[in-house]
């Protein structure tokens, strides 16, 4: 088949690890013909190329700025986005038929670019979920769905409705995601939707207990403490103020350490805490490349998950996956509504409490003290990504709907 993935994500290459560049090795693997569209934002000063390497080829399309620049400059990029796809599709892929398009969410904003192949080539659609917008922001206070402010909701909101309606199958995280999209989305066909799971390739990833000694002490990480690491995004969804309660209420325990290590716009609060109070049980890390991270994270002996308790939908953030392929325990404090804690259990790979609730998220950290458990939580960790959370079975997913 020739398929069409279309990402906001930069890059050159699908040789890199992550959860997308995982699932398009696998249709290469099969022998698939695989075209890709990924953007580099017009502050690199790249113009738009076509990268064809035989089986593949990524067209890294020049868009506007929409990272590190002001919200005017990122709202007319933002708008500007489905026009630039679809004309980069007529440009650089005029002359192929398509059989499959597949995206992601975010954005919405390029449903008329999937519209416009799947009518002409009447292509198969399929969405790969990962955020439920702009639903999301609403939870988060940042949209409104009534007064003046609404209208920005309810633009939105009509995106994201034709986007599943043009959608042949919506690929969800989890069982709650099914459930949530189906109920608030009524005019969905049940047989559209189904389990796509976040998934990786996993690697091999083993460190010596001397090798951690001596990662530890070059970030100068207490060696004889048990060290729960947060890396990734810190922003809002992630529920930062209860994240520094949780570093207050556990200064006084002799067996635990919080690393944070991430950037995102509530980076600068972490910051203040930092500098203000100068907790002796943590330490905060700016973003770290990839390849560091990953060696750092690794040194570690457990993964966080930290979600606002006042969401709605049910989250399910892929940081999962990197701690699962370290044979790592995961301890995740969320709200209700997402499953993850549920599949974490059940999996018996980690611990859940709700945000919120102090007590027992301390009761849950020095129950983790424990490196017996640990050992055994984290091998159960790696085998259940190994059996549900490979790029195999996601792909294996989506093509079940064209090998019948």
């Amino acid at each position: 088949m020739k398929v069409l993935f279309l990402t906001l994500l930069d890059f050159s290459t699908i040789d890199e690890n992550g959860i997308y560049t995982d699932l398009m090795r696998e249709f290469v693997k099969d022998g698939h013909d695989l075209y890709i569209i990924s953007p580099t934002e017009k502050r690199k000063n790249e113009p738009t190329k076509l990268i064809d390497n035989s089986k593949v080829k990524i067209l890294k399309l020049q868009i506007g700025n929409t990272q590190k620049t002001n919200l005017i400059e990122k709202g007319i990029s933002t708008l500007t986005l489905e026009s630039k796809f679809k004309s980069g599709i007529k440009k650089y892929f005029d002359d192929v038929k398509f059989d499959l398009v597949l995206y992601s969410t975010p954005p919405i904003t390029l449903q008329k670019a999937v519209g416009f192949v799947k009518q002409r080539d009447q292509a198969k659609t399929y969405l790969l979920l990962k955020d439920i917008f702009p639903k999301n922001a609403v939870d988060l206070g940042i949209l409104k769905t009534s007064g003046i402010k609404s209208l920005i909701y309810k633009s939105f909101r009509n995106k994201e409705e034709r986007l599943y309606k043009i959608s042949d199958y919506i690929g969800c995280m989890s069982n709650a995601n099914v459930e949530f999209i189906l109920k608030y989305n009524p005019s969905i066909p049940k047989e559209a939707v189904e389990i796509c799971p976040n998934s990786i390739d996993p690697i091999d990833i083993s460190i010596s207990e001397h090798e951690k000694f001596k990662i530890r002490e070059k970030y100068d990480i207490p060696t004889d403490k048990t060290v729960f690491v947060y890396g990734g995004n810190l922003g809002k969804p992630q529920g930062i103020n209860f994240l520094i309660d949780c570093i207050r209420a556990n200064e006084n325990n002799k067996q635990s350490y919080f690393l944070i290590v991430g950037s995102g716009t509530e980076f600068g609060k972490l910051e203040s805490f930092f500098n203000e109070e100068k907790p002796n049980n943590a330490k905060l890390l700016s973003q770290l490349p990839k390849n560091d991270y990953e060696v750092l994270a690794n040194s570690c002996d457990i993964g966080l998950i930290f979600l606002d308790k006042r969401f709605t939908i049910p989250n399910f953030p892929s940081r999962l996956l990197s701690y699962m392929q370290a044979s790592m325990p995961v301890l995740a404090t969320t709200d209700i509504n997402t499953d993850i804690g549920e599949v974490i259990e059940n999996g018996k790979f980690g611990y859940w409490c709700e945000s919120g609730k102090q007590e027992d998220f301390n009761q849950l950290v020095n129950k983790l003290c424990d490196r017996e458990l640990r050992v055994g939580l984290g091998r159960n960790a790696r085998a259940y990504l190994e059996n549900h959370y490979t790029s195999k079975h996601s792909y294996e997913i989506i093509m079940s709907h064209f090998n019948k």
